[in-house]
């Protein structure tokens, strides 16, 4: 490879969130968590309880510095620890993070959103979301939002699977979450979907399966992808202690997410290869603390291979 053409200076072989803030606004960006205080359909009982199996009491949002605190604090308090390794960063997208925060009346969601994304400074904001809880009024409202700033929506996908959708208590299947991309894309909203690597009775073949259909089926414009942690307090502790649940390999995992990156087209931005647990509440893999460890070795396999995200672009057809 010569030049992988969405890198500043060609070491990176995939396109980077990193690189693509820098390429938007011209220097680093903070992302900046916030919990806005919202619940889960599959946990309140509107579709479901209990939430996924994999999720702990806290959701996704365990590394927020003070989730408890009015939003407008969450944000001064997350972006003062940002400043102590990045002092002269100026420019914030709002990241409401933890469970599913366009599950609620329209009022409510824009009362929340709207404590934060005019603070100074704030010139996007991600949306962590699920694509059953994207009623037509809530996307106008995100809509007007993609007109005003850097917006992206981040749906949770995790599998493609209808039968590991089920084990994992998901409550929607694949084709409502084709259906919330088509409604946020009708407005030109950038989407990014999460996928988790890792999942119980998934083979390494279905992961790669996983990012095949949702590149193929579904317009997205970045990804996430995750490697399952498996947490205290969750349900799927259960399936682990019962010899339902095998934690991945740090080879397995550096090698599948090769496989993927080499499957999905170049201008998709990579929000995210792995992901953040707090070490306190972590079971397992525990390789996976060591999350520069982990990036430096998807580097080196990509170099070993001489490939590069897209070196097998499914779109294109052969």
């Amino acid at each position: 490879m010569t030049h992988f053409p969405y890198s500043e200076d060609g070491t990176k072989r995939y396109h980077s969130w990193n690189y693509a803030l820098r390429e938007e606004f011209g220097g680093k960006i903070f992302k900046v968590p916030v919990d806005g205080g919202f619940d889960c359909p599959n946990r309140d009982g509107t579709v479901a309880h209990g939430g996924c199996t994999f999720c702990s009491v806290s959701g996704s949002g365990d590394m927020i510095v003070a989730p408890e605190e009015p939003l407008p604090i969450q944000f001064k308090k997350e972006i003062d620890e940002m400043h102590k390794k990045w002092p002269n960063v100026e420019q914030y997208i709002v990241y409401f993070q933890n469970f599913t925060n366009t599950h609620a009346p329209v009022a409510v969601i824009r009362e929340r959103f709207e404590q934060v994304v005019n603070l100074p400074g704030v010139v996007g904001i991600s949306i962590g979301t699920r694509p059953d809880c994207l009623p037509g009024d809530v996307v106008d409202y995100l809509a007007e939002l993609n007109q005003r700033y850097y917006l992206w929506v981040e749906l949770g996908l995790q599998s493609t699977y209808e039968e590991t959708s089920n084990l994992i208590n998901r409550a929607h299947d694949y084709q409502t979450y084709l259906d919330g991309v088509a409604k946020l894309r009708k407005h030109n909203i950038r989407v990014c979907t999460h996928l988790i690597n890792g999942l119980p009775g998934e083979t390494m073949d279905m992961m790669r399966e996983n990012v095949k259909r949702t590149i193929l089926d579904s317009d997205i414009q970045g990804i996430k992808l995750h490697l399952l942690h498996l947490m205290t307090n969750t349900r799927m502790l259960r399936d682990y202690q019962e010899g339902r649940l095998q934690l991945m390999s740090r080879d397995d995992y550096v090698s599948v997410i090769c496989d993927q990156l080499e499957m999905i087209p170049k201008e998709i931005i990579i929000h995210r290869l792995t992901g953040d647990a707090p070490w306190d509440s972590l079971v397992g893999p525990m390789w996976s603390l060591k999350k520069w460890e982990v990036l430096n070795a998807i580097d080196a396999e990509l170099i070993r291979r001489d490939s590069y995200q897209g070196k097998f672009d499914v779109r294109i057809k052969e």
